[in-house]
């Protein structure tokens, strides 16, 4: 190297020395560099990481301890993350190597209310493993890498305490199932674990599915089943944590509105607990926890079997798993969960066989039900009718007593009663029959997965309201938008209540009291699914046209002139029963007291 080569050299490496010196970044801009990078890395780590589970930056790169390495599953405390993913017509499963589990579970063939596939559950928020007391110190397998080995349908996950100790997870697709079959594997371990119990640690986050956020956490709770008994939930409206040990715990559910992941194991539980928190978060519904206490016999190879099922909350397919997780399903309390069970579902089920649309569905179930219940509306008509032909006579008796005495006024109206024959309740008794029926649709369509997703006229989807105008703001008791199917069933109700009104002859609070209710109801129900308005407003329909026929054919005149025969008759008189002998004595203390009460002004 000559002198001039040298020389250029050294010059270069002068004004390279310089340029990092004079150009080398602050410690600002060092910080926010590594912020950045920190990002992406956690990014790629997490592509399919739901929006609303922002990733810890400092836990993304976790520093790994030396002498952790050296320690229990020093070889997997550390490593890369990485996915794979098996499916069949029903499921794709994501796994992670990180923790060796489940990462994601997309549903085929649904749908979200953003036309997104239905995850139920994904990312960081998404734990399971096994707490192992080794050593006086609690491993979580959910924070080890375990090394994955795949196959067409199947999993096997393993992390090695040493050559020949290790724990493995197997997990098995099926085809056309929902189910996936989970096998823990220990083997060797009995020389290092302590304690004659293992904990297995399960804890998610929902992600919303459905258009009300609101309404999804309304029907989304974790839910158990001891062996023998019925399946019971955890509240549906607040934060709550239970220790299930009132007996062995057949299945643990994670389930919201129309979707849900349950852990099945083949032996029963001997202990559990689980936690449920409301969150706050967009797009997350509800945040459990479950913890089950597996027994640890200190075999050399011990091996617990168990399956999940990650389906829909479909009646038939969840009654097809067995173990009678169609609880799931909410169907109302008693007796409106035997009336949907055994009644309503049984004939729309019938009725779906037929491949109608289910908007034509509903009509006809609604037309099916009125026609079995048309002889407790035509009584209900008939005594209201003769209510109305009465209140001529009541006037008169109004007048006569006055009404600074009800007591006296009661006792009169009674009697006329007895002498015509009519039972002032026989118009209500009637309408209290049909109640039951009534309510139990309250529960039977917002439950519905059938009409999930389906359209019908403008409702885009029966499952939840059609919100046809959009305010764009809250309004106080409607919400921010107001659906056209309740505004219509509004209208019918009152349309129904005025025409009631007329049969009833209803008159002073009683009349107005029946328009208060339909406005409440507008209300109460602009934020349920379409399809249950639907239903109703057929059924006030329908309702207004068995009343107007049934006006039609009844002869008032002649009911009149049946009362009048009846007030001629001789009185037969028949043993009072206790109660009515009750009443006539309560009555005649009234009477006595209203006496007294004149005599001393």
């Amino acid at each position: 190297m000559d002198r001039n080569t040298f020389t250029g050299l050294f010059l270069i490496m002068i004004v390279l020395a310089g340029s990092f010196y004079f150009f080398k970044p602050g410690e600002a801009e060092i910080k926010k560099e590594r912020e950045r990078i920190a990002l992406d890395s956690a990014a790629k780590a997490n592509v399919n990481k739901s929006p609303a589970a922002t990733p810890d930056v400092k836990a993304a790169v976790p520093a790994v301890d030396s002498a952790a390495l050296k320690g229990p599953f020093g070889a997997n405390i550390s490593g890369t993350v990485a996915t794979s993913v098996i499916e069949n017509d029903f499921l794709k499963l994501t796994f992670t190597n990180k923790g060796g589990k489940i990462q994601s579970v997309e549903v085929k063939g649904e749908k979200t209310y953003l036309d997104k596939p239905v995850v139920l559950f994904n990312g960081d928020n998404n734990k399971f493993g096994l707490n192992l007391n080794i050593g006086g110190k609690i491993i979580n397998t959910n924070d080890l890498y375990f090394t994955a080995t795949q196959t067409d349908k199947s999993m096997t996950m393993r992390a090695n305490y040493s050559a020949d100790k290790y724990v493995e997870f197997v997990y098995d697709l099926k085809s056309n199932t929902h189910d996936v079959a989970f096998n823990i594997n220990l083997n060797g371990l009995n020389q290092v674990i302590q304690n004659n119990t293992i904990t297995l640690n399960w804890e998610t986050v929902l992600l919303q599915q459905e258009k009300s956020l609101k309404n999804e956490q309304q029907y989304s709770a974790p839910y158990y089943k001891y062996v023998e008994e019925n399946p019971d939930h955890l509240s549906v409206a607040k934060d709550e944590k239970e220790d299930l040990i009132k007996g062995k715990t057949e299945w643990i559910a994670f389930k919201q509105h129309f979707f849900s992941a349950v852990l099945i194991p083949a032996v029963p539980f001997d202990k559990a607990d689980l936690e449920v928190k409301l969150l706050t978060t967009p797009n997350e519904v509800k945040g459990y926890a479950a913890n089950m206490t597996l027994a640890f016999n200190q075999l050399a190879t011990q091996n617990y079997a168990m399956k999940f099922y990650f389906g829909t909350n479909q009646f038939k397919v969840l009654k097809a798993q067995g173990q009678e997780l169609e609880k799931l399903v909410e169907m109302g309390y008693w007796p409106l969960k035997y009336i949907n069970r055994f009644i309503v579902l049984p004939v729309f089920n019938f009725l779906e066989g037929f491949g109608w649309g289910y908007g034509l569905i509903i009509l006809v179930l609604t037309i099916a039900l009125k026609l079995v219940l048309s002889p407790l509306t035509y009584k209900s008509y008939i005594s209201m009718a003769k209510m109305r032909i009465l209140k001529p006579e009541m006037d008169e008796i109004k007048a006569k007593v006055g009404e600074d005495n009800p007591t006296l006024l009661q006792q009169e109206y009674l009697k006329l009663y007895k002498q015509v024959g009519v039972n002032p309740i026989g118009g209500c008794l009637p309408m209290l029959l049909q109640l039951p029926i009534v309510m139990a649709f309250f529960f039977f369509f917002p439950n519905l997965f059938e009409l999930r997703g389906q359209s019908f006229l403008w409702m885009h989807d029966l499952s939840t309201y059609d919100d046809f105008i959009k305010f764009g703001f809250t309004v106080p008791f409607i919400g921010d938008h107001l659906s056209l199917m309740c505004v219509l069933m509004t209208i019918s109700t009152l349309i129904y209540t005025y025409f009631n009104n007329q049969v009833s002859g209803a008159t002073g609070q009683m009349k107005y009291i029946g328009y208060i209710m339909p406005i409440i109801f507008l209300g109460v129900l602009n934020s349920y699914p379409s399809g249950l308005n639907y239903y109703y407003f057929l059924a006030n329909m329908l309702t207004f046209g068995q009343q107007f026929l049934i006006k039609s054919m009844v002869n008032d005149e002649k009911i009149h002139n049946i009362l009048k025969e009846n007030k001629k008759k001789p009185e037969v008189v028949k043993k009072k029963s206790k109660f009515q002998t009750r009443l006539d004595d309560y009555m005649r203390q009234q009477q006595q007291v209203k006496t007294q009460e004149k005599k001393n002004k």
